[in-house]
């Protein structure tokens, strides 16, 4: 372990790119380990739902064609978690599918491994009646819920991955991961610290945006020692200080101190951020605490029903003082004219006014100041037939709404498009983000091994 351990972390999210010479640069510092994060929960539960992925297919060949190559002909162990964006068995297959693809085209052969993170829906329920769930009181669970959810899958710690290296895989395709563990497992493999491990792992998820200026298209590079690690962005424009690092720390955490993760959470009470120089920083004395449990978390999502929006614009002063008035009469009058035809629990109209208070909405502390306002009507029912009726009549109904102090008898909203209305489609959401206690981090992860890959039938 006296050894410094380079790691290349060539892009936040794989096919959202990076420069050709952060990637040279990368190489250039003969990583031993090639590692990226190619998914998140951040775009919502659309993906995990439909079974489909929030980043570009074009990208994301572009990204690995570059990945592949190198891991390939340099010997570098290239790993990828959470294929595909939300890590479901489709989309670890929809990845796997570039992957032979650019295999074929270049001509390569590797050892591949893939780690499916799906989780089957009668393991869920077994779970659920053993009472091996953590409590969610925004979100209660039950076997109906269960039921519901069109995928489950769960964030895999490094352990699968672990169990791929030791298989002899050279290139690895996981599912939904804890997004750490991907940078963390092959230094864990080979016996660092796993404090350090998994927090370089947390810096290196996102690349380039743990740096100043930050961005999620380009390369860091992080060097893992015995006691510290140090990371710096491989662009010259960009440099690495010990508040951009000791930021992204905290980045999607609610406590500064402590960071939970699969089996353990990360204490940074005694940890260190120092400039190694302007554009290298150093971290030191994070400690790892195990959980009594080994905890997975899970992730699942259902259909709600089908969305269609309007986008519109206000710029009378008289009807954006009267909003709150016109949205009130205006949902009351959609639900009077369908009274009988659509029980109104099975949809919803939503009015969102952006430049008010559309991004906070009541948690927004600004007084409104604007002269103008962007609205977007948006309905959710069970069909898309309903959805598109429905959001038509709100739609027409604030188009000539006849609101007090109205001057004009023309139309309320400037419309920047035509048709003016927009069939979103199937609407998702999360019901299922829940912790489940288990025996055996690798037992719900399969590891295939595919020998001699060449990109051949899959």
């Amino acid at each position: 372990m006296d050894k410094e351990l380079k790691i290349l972390a060539p892009t936040a999210i794989l096919g959202y790119g990076f420069p050709e010479a952060s990637w040279e640069q990368g190489l250039a510092a003969e990583p031993d380990l090639i590692a990226v994060d190619a998914g998140s929960v951040d775009p919502g539960p659309f993906y995990l739902g439909a079974g489909k992925s929030f980043t570009d297919r074009s990208g994301v060949k572009r990204d690995l064609r570059y990945l592949l190559q190198a891991a390939v002909e340099k010997k570098i162990p290239l790993m990828i978690g959470s294929a595909g964006g939300a890590g479901g068995s489709s989309h670890l297959k929809w990845c796997q599918e570039i992957v032979a693809e650019i295999t074929r085209e270049e001509g390569l052969q590797f050892d591949l491994a893939l780690i499916e993170a799906e989780i089957n829906r009668k393991q869920v329920l077994n779970w659920y009646h053993q009472g091996k769930f953590l409590s969610n009181d925004d979100l209660p669970l039950n076997e109906e819920e269960i039921n519901k959810a069109s995928s489950i899958v769960a964030q895999m710690g490094s352990e699968p991955f672990i169990e791929a290296l030791e298989k002899g895989a050279g290139v690895i395709l996981a599912g939904r991961a804890y997004d750490p563990s991907v940078f963390a497992a092959y230094p864990l493999w080979k016996g660092y610290d796993p404090a350090l491990a998994l927090h370089l792992g947390k810096i290196l998820e996102c690349a380039a945006i743990a740096s100043e200026p930050g961005s999620g298209r380009d390369a860091m590079l992080g060097f893992l020692g015995p006691d510290y690690f140090q990371v710096e962005p491989l662009s010259p424009r960009r440099r690495c200080t010990p508040a951009s690092v000791a930021a992204h720390t905290l980045y999607e955490k609610k406590d500064p101190l402590h960071l939970p993760g699969p089996g353990g959470e990360l204490d940074l009470e005694k940890t260190t951020f120092m400039a190694v120089n302007e554009r290298r920083v150093e971290v030191r004395g994070t400690r790892f605490k195990p959980t009594p449990h080994y905890y997975l978390k899970l992730e699942g999502a259902k259909k709600a029903g089908y969305r269609t929006i309007s986008v519109a614009g206000i710029r009378d002063p008289i009807m954006i003082r009267e909003m709150e008035n016109i949205i009130r009469e205006v949902r009351e009058e959609v639900h009077d004219n369908f009274r009988g035809t659509i029980d109104p629990a099975d949809f919803h109209i939503l009015f969102r006014l952006y430049g008010q208070d559309g991004v906070m909405g009541d948690l927004e502390s600004v007084p409104f100041q604007g002269h103008e306002l962007g609205l977007i009507i948006e309905a959710v029912a069970p069909s898309q037939a309903w959805a598109d009726t429905l959001c038509s009549f709100a739609r027409s109904t604030m188009l000539h709404f006849g609101y007090e102090g109205r001057i004009s008898t023309a139309g309320n909203l400037a419309f920047p498009y035509s048709p003016s209305d927009f069939s979103g489609g199937a609407v998702y959401e999360f019901n299922i983000h829940h912790l489940v206690a288990v025996d055996n981090p690798r037992e719900y992860f399969p590891v295939e091994i595919i020998r001699g890959f060449k990109g051949g039938a899959l």
